[in-house]
C-alpha cells in the first residue's frame, strides 16, 4: 500500500494555520523552502563566499568534532595497547613486577595527553596535511621520549620492546585517522558545513579590519554586508559586497544559512547601535557587537568573540554546544526507538485513512523552523480532500469546533495525536525536535493580522527547533490561537520553554505529553 501525498491541507492542524493565497501581501507571501545553494548563485559574491552553503542547523561545531575525534583515537590507542599486550605476553617479554597492562595504559594516557598538547585537533583552516601529520609525529615522539624515561626511572628494561611495539602500532593507525579527518574537515570546509557564516551589519571601517582578520585565517564566512544608511554606504567592503539595508536584511533568502549578525557599526554611535540592535531583534539570529578595533592595542580577541565563542553577544541566541549535541542525540534515540514502536499503529492508521475516504493518506505543507527555516512538516490527512482544496483558495480558515471537513477517522487522529506521528520523520532528519515550540506556518494570520506583529518577540521562538511537543503544549496552548491574547500566551510559553530548556525538562515534557494530551476535551482538534 503505498503512501501519496498532497502539498497542503490547509486548516487541518492542531494550532490553526493554513496556507496563505496569492493575494496574500509581502511579506507574507507563499511559503517556500530556504534556497538550495545553487539558486543563491544569483548573489553577488565576495572573497569569503563559501563555494558550498550548509543550513545553520547543519553546521558542525569544532567543539563537537574534536571531542568524536579524541574519542575516536582514544579508542584506537586502546585497542593497539590490548594487541601490544597480547603479543608482548606471548613473547615473555612483559616478564615484570608491574601489573601486565599497567604500562601499557601509562603510554595510552601520554599518548592522548601529547597529542593535545602538540594541538593535534586544532583543524586549522590553513594547516596542510604535512604540517598536521608533523605535529601528529612530533606528538608520538614526546610520548615515547616521556615513557622511556618513566621506565628507566622504574628499572622496567623489560617494557621496552612492548612499548615500542605499542607506539609503532599506534603511530601506523593515528597517521590513518588522522588523515581521514583532514580529509573529512577539508571536504566540509568546501561544503560549508564546519566554517561558520556571518553577515555584517555597517559598511565601515570596523567592517573592513574584522573581514581582513578573517581572510588571514579563513575561520568564517562573510556572506554579505548590510547597512542601515545604504545611500551612504560603499558598494563593497574588502571585496564582501553591500546587499542592501537592514529592511533587504529581515527576511533575505540568506537568513537561514546565518550563525551570527556581526554588527561594526562604531560604538561611539550609540543612538544608531541601540537602533540596529533594537531593528534586528525581530531575527532568531545570533546578535555580535564588533568592538571598535581602535580601542585594543591587539584586535584577536574581538575577533575570537565573534569566530570562537559568543563572548560579545547582545541578541539573539548564542550557540550552547553542549546541550545542543545532548538534544540532537536524545532526539536520535528516544525518535529512533519512538519511530520503531509507533510503525505498526502508523500502518493502521494508515489503513483506516484509505478505506475511510478518498485521497491520500500524507499530506505535508511547509513550516518556519530553527532560524526561520522553512521546511516540510508531514502529518496523516485528517480532513476530506473537496474540503482542502476549497480551503486553498479560501487560505486562511481555521479549525473549529465540530469542523464539518474533518473527516471521521480524522476526528479520532487529531483527538488523539495520531496525526503527528508522521513527525517522527522530521525529527529524525534534523529539521524538528521532539520537544521545543510547534512549528506555526508561515505568515499564520490571527484574523486579520500576522500573528507575528502582535508579539515583539514572535521571531525568538525560532532560536530553537520546532517540536512534536512542547511546554505550550502541556499548558493547554493547543490548537488555534486565533485571538492576540491566546499569540501572546503560547510566545511567552515558548520564550519560557527556552530559556529553561535542558534535558531533564525534556524528559519531563516528554512524560506529561499523553496524559495532557488524552485529557483535553476543551482544545480545539
Amino acid at each position: 500500500m503505498g503512501l501519496a501525498f498532497k502539498e497542503a491541507d490547509p486548516g487541518a492542524f492542531r494550532d490553526g494555520t493554513a496556507a496563505l493565497s496569492a493575494s496574500t501581501p509581502a511579506p507574507f507571501a507563499a511559503p517556500r523552502l530556504p534556497p538550495s545553494p545553487a539558486s543563491l548563485d544569483g548573489e553577488r559574491r565576495g572573497p569569503l563566499r563559501p563555494t558550498g552553503m550548509a543550513l545553520s542547523r547543519q553546521r558542525l561545531r569544532r567543539w563537537t568534532l574534536r571531542a568524536v575525534f579524541r574519542l575516536a583515537d582514544a579508542a584506537a590507542l586502546a585497542t593497539t595497547a590490548w594487541i601490544a599486550a597480547t603479543i608482548a605476553a606471548q613473547a615473555g617479554w612483559a616478564a615484570s613486577a608491574w601489573a601486565p597492562m599497567a604500562p601499557f595504559m601509562a603510554g595510552v594516557a601520554i599518548l592522548i595527553w601529547a597529542l593535545g598538547a602538540f594541538d593535534a585537533y586544532g583543524l586549522g583552516a590553513g594547516e596542510g596535511l604535512t604540517r598536521h601529520l608533523t605535529r601528529l609525529c612530533a606528538a608520538c615522539g614526546l610520548a615515547a621520549l616521556a615513557l622511556g624515561l618513566i621506565l628507566a626511572a622504574f628499572g622496567a628494561r623489560s617494557q621496552v620492546w612492548p612499548m615500542a611495539l605499542m607506539f609503532s602500532l599506534s603511530l601506523t593507525l593515528l597517521f590513518c585517522l588522522h588523515l581521514i579527518w583532514w580529509r573529512k574537515v577539508r571536504a566540509w570546509r568546501r561544503g560549508g558545513r564546519l566554517t561558520p557564516n556571518i553577515v555584517v551589519v555597517g559598511a565601515t571601517a570596523n567592517a573592513g579590519v574584522l573581514i581582513g582578520k578573517i581572510l588571514e585565517r579563513g575561520e568564517a564566512a562573510v556572506l554579505g554586508i548590510f547597512d542601515d544608511r545604504l545611500g551612504r554606504a560603499p558598494g563593497q567592503v574588502a571585496g564582501v559586497p553591500v546587499l542592501g539595508d537592514t529592511n533587504a536584511l529581515i527576511g533575505h533568502p540568506l537568513m537561514p544559512y546565518v550563525d551570527k549578525i556581526v554588527v561594526t557599526v562604531p560604538s561611539r554611535a550609540r543612538s544608531r547601535v541601540t537602533a540596529l540592535i533594537d531593528r534586528l531583534a525581530v531575527l532568531p539570529n545570533e546578535i555580535t557587537l564588533f568592538v571598535d578595533h581602535d580601542s585594543r592595542a591587539d584586535g584577536a580577541t574581538d575577533f575570537s568573540r565573534i569566530v570562537d565563542a559568543p563572548l560579545s553577544t547582545v541578541g539573539g541566541a548564542p550557540s550552547d554546544e553542549g546541550p545542543a549535541l545532548v538534544k540532537r542525540l536524545q532526539d536520535l534515540i528516544v525518535g529512533g526507538v519512538a519511530l520503531v514502536l509507533a510503525l505498526p499503529v502508523m500502518a493502521a492508521v494508515a489503513l483506516a485513512i484509505r478505506l475511510d475516504s478518498p485521497g491520500p493518506i500524507l499530506f505535508r505543507q511547509r513550516r518556519l523552523g530553527f532560524n526561520d527555516e522553512r521546511f516540510w512538516v508531514w502529518k496523516f490527512r485528517s480532513m476530506r480532500t473537496e474540503a482542502a482544496a476549497c480551503d486553498i483558495r479560501r487560505a486562511e480558515r481555521q479549525v473549529r469546533p465540530d469542523d464539518e471537513r474533518i473527516t471521521r477517522v480524522g476526528r479520532f487522529i487529531r483527538r488523539t495525536s495520531l496525526d503527528e506521528l508522521p513527525q517522527l520523520f522530521n525529527v529524525l532528519r534534523g529539521e524538528m525536535s521532539l520537544v521545543g515550540p510547534r512549528p506555526h506556518a508561515v505568515g499564520m494570520k490571527t484574523g486579520d493580522t500576522p500573528s507575528a506583529h502582535l508579539v515583539a518577540r514572535y521571531a525568538h521562538r525560532h532560536r530553537m527547533k520546532p517540536g512534536m511537543t512542547g511546554w505550550a503544549a502541556i499548558h493547554g496552548s493547543r490548537g488555534p490561537v486565533d485571538t492576540p491574547q491566546a499569540v501572546r500566551r503560547r510566545v511567552a510559553l515558548d520564550i519560557e520553554y527556552i530559556e529553561r530548556s535542558s534535558l531533564w525538562l525534556d524528559l519531563y515534557i516528554m512524560a506529561m505529553t499523553l496524559p495532557c494530551v488524552l485529557g483535553d476535551n476543551q482544545a480545539v482538534r
